[in-house]
């Protein structure tokens, strides 16, 4: 019998008032229930805010320091858990072995960075014209903080945005996707245990439009952290805006990589075979687009196809090259969108197969597939596509490849592979992009440094992630004194 998990409210695990759960199974082995989770009402979510209100003022008052401790605590019991929650993760989102110790670790990182910056956040000292005066600027947190997940890295994201909030005084609850839950459970469970004083942070699980709804609405919420699409995010903007509550939106991506004749091919199909594959393409981050110099087009893509071809896909528990879908609606997609594709022009080079049998048989698995053929004004280059598709697009000379690269309403990452450093450098000061890499994948991100979009990935006031994800979370109070 699949294990019931419960809400966490005001320091307590319990059932939604709905008597009602829901499924998440495990999208290799679509029968196996991973576990079953609270299908949560308006009223649950109004206690969980109403529990963070009444607790922040204390938890303001607690001494960074002090709020270090527990998350640093927090990271630690995190890492004498991790097999548990690396296992809990490959199950519910379906990533390999390897891809989901790597997300846990980050989330045992970010505690323990933000545990730091606890230490040291609340303001800075200027001098003032007059002796014997002094100003100083006072940061305090904006109160409570509803956090809004998705389910591609359902213990990253949770974890960067809960860390910040609480090292700098502010209250939460947290609503993750419904797909994947349970690695953010874990993430509360740690620091349940790790002290955290009742009602400092809240979890609710259900219908995102009900939990995110009374998130973006309920007057008791000073600011919203949203991950997710684009049209989602939209929504919430909007039923955010009515009371002028803090936002902070970062969304879909449209990613390209660039590729130069001077570039290093072997290196180059490695770096985008990598950042479009990885996580089953499952990535805001994920390299969608192959923008490639007609001298070297021919030659990349034999090898992008080769490559696409000897990838190994199966159940994340074997830790192979590639895993599912998370579910059967984003397997849909996919494939709709290799029709579209196809529909409009493009050559299917290879993939684009729903496999079955065998491993696969119960699960949301498909071919690693790759176009060519394709020109911007497709829908295969302009639209997000959450799956393991690449689109190769033929570019006469630089100047073109970046106006291509350009030529999308998203702007989160973006990457060139090149050694003319000229190239590299007008790529960084032109393309269209919140976050640009050199010789490296789209995919991938430090923690202390910020992490953000521009144009229809982000509404680009906050970024996430090093101080920038400690501002959203603050205010600040400028103090005159005489003396």
């Amino acid at each position: 019998m699949p294990t019931e998990h419960n809400n966490y409210c005001n320091g307590e695990w319990v059932a939604s008032e709905s008597g009602e759960t829901f499924a998440v199974t495990n999208p290799a082995a679509e029968t196996e229930v991973v576990g079953q989770l609270q299908y949560s009402t308006e009223n649950d979510a109004k206690w969980a805010v109403e529990a963070a209100a009444d607790a922040q003022q204390a938890w303001a008052d607690t001494p960074g320091p002090e709020r270090g401790q527990i998350l640093r605590k927090a990271g630690s019991i995190a890492s004498e858990r991790k097999a548990e929650l690396v296992e809990t993760l490959v199950a519910e989102e379906g990533k390999t072995h390897s891809e989901a110790s790597g997300e846990v670790q980050r989330s045992i990182d970010i505690l323990f960075y933000y545990a730091e910056k606890a230490r040291d956040h609340g303001g800075s000292i200027k001098p003032a014209s007059s002796a014997g005066a002094e100003i100083r600027a006072k940061t305090e947190p904006v109160g409570v903080a509803g956090l809004i997940t998705p389910w591609n890295y359902p213990s990253a994201i949770p974890a960067w945005k809960l860390a910040p909030a609480l090292a700098t005084g502010n209250t939460a609850v947290l609503k993750p996707a419904s797909q994947a839950p349970l690695s953010a459970k874990k993430l509360v469970e740690c620091l349940d245990e790790a002290g955290l004083p009742d009602g400092v942070v809240n979890f609710v699980t259900g219908s995102g439009s009900t939990i995110g709804g009374v998130l973006a609405a309920h007057e008791d919420i000073d600011a919203i952290s949203f991950t997710g699409s684009a049209s989602t995010g939209d929504v919430v903007y909007q039923d955010a805006a009515a009371d002028q509550k803090r936002v902070q939106l970062e969304m879909g991506g449209k990613n390209p990589t660039v590729v130069m004749p001077s570039a290093d091919l072997d290196e180059a199909v490695d770096i985008v075979g990598v950042g479009a594959f990885g996580t089953t393409g499952q990535s805001c981050t994920a390299t969608s687009r192959a923008i490639v110099h007609e001298a070297v087009h021919d030659e990349f893509l034999d090898r992008m196809v080769e490559y696409a071809e000897t990838l190994d896909i199966g159940p994340g528990r074997a830790d192979p090259d590639m895993g599912p879908h998370v579910s059967e609606s984003e397997l849909e997609v996919t494939q709709e969108y290799v029709d579209v594709a196809r529909a409009e022009g493009a050559t299917l080079e290879t993939g684009g197969e729903t496999l079955d049998g065998g491993v696969h048989e119960s699960g949301h698995f498909v071919e690693p597939t790759v176009f060519s053929d394709v020109v911007s004004e497709m829908r295969i280059a302009q639209e997000e596509v959450f799956g393991p598709v690449l689109s190769v697009i033929e570019v006469g000379d630089f100047e073109e490849a970046v106006a291509v690269a350009n030529d999308t309403d998203y702007g989160l990452s973006a990457s060139i592979v090149s050694e003319d450093a000229e190239e590299i450098n007008t790529f960084v000061d032109q393309v269209e992009s919140g976050v640009v890499k050199i010789n490296e994948k789209t995919t991938g991100l430090e923690l202390h440094v910020p992490f953000g979009g521009m144009k229809g990935s982000s509404n680009e006031l906050y970024r996430e992630q090093g101080d920038a994800g400690l501002e959203f979370y603050t205010t600040t109070k400028t103090v005159y004194a005489n003396r």
